[in-house]
């Protein structure tokens, strides 16, 4: 079983004002079961727009979603935004 749950199509507009050159990264969130052991996953992919297929993977268990949710809701936090559901 695989299922797409969101993605984001970055866009050129999405860059914060640089001079350093920052690289575009569209990013895929879903689900899948696919593994040997056929527990289910959350599959984060993020890849560099125009380069489809090459991107970065990560396949992470329940544990491991739960701790990267809470670092991104810290993030937010201190950057004064409101963390969200």
């Amino acid at each position: 079983m695989r299922r797409s749950i969101d993605d984001y199509p970055f866009t050129p507009d999405d860059l914060p004002p640089s001079d350093d050159e920052l690289q575009q990264l569209s990013w895929a969130v879903a689900i899948s079961d696919d593994y040997d052991d056929a527990e289910p996953r959350v599959v984060l992919t993020m890849e560099e727009v125009g380069s489809p297929g090459e991107g970065l993977i990560m396949h992470l268990n329940g544990e491991q979603a739960r701790r990267l949710r809470l670092a991104m809701r810290d993030a937010l936090r201190e950057i004064g935004e409101a963390p969200g559901d």
